[in-house]
């Protein structure tokens, strides 16, 4: 419990203004910078392609609604082609009952 509490006293202890070390290497702080860099450009591009996404999800979402206004008038006419068919099917049944 006590290394909690002095950890706690020496976050709290603000009489010292903050200060870069010698100690800290040039190198660390540049490694630093250029991950901060890196970071801010995988975001740029990850927004870029999160709107390219967007683009291509709406052509697809208008391809999606004629293909579907095309199946459902390809319903429609086996629906028809359907109903011929028995039609005919009908028509030659009583031609044969009526040959007979």
């Amino acid at each position: 419990m006590r290394p909690i509490l002095k950890l706690c006293e020496m976050i709290m202890d603000t009489s010292e203004p903050w200060h870069l070390s010698r100690s800290v290497p040039v190198t660390l702080i540049f490694a630093i910078i250029m991950q901060t860099v890196a970071l801010i450009w995988f975001v740029a591009s990850l927004s870029s392609e999160v709107e390219q996404n967007k683009m291509a999800n709406a052509k697809q979402d208008a391809k999606i609604d004629s293909l579907e206004k095309i199946v459902q008038n390809q319903a429609v006419t086996m629906g028809r082609m359907d109903e011929n068919i028995k039609a005919i099917r009908e028509m030659m049944e009583n031609d044969r009952i009526r040959g007979r």
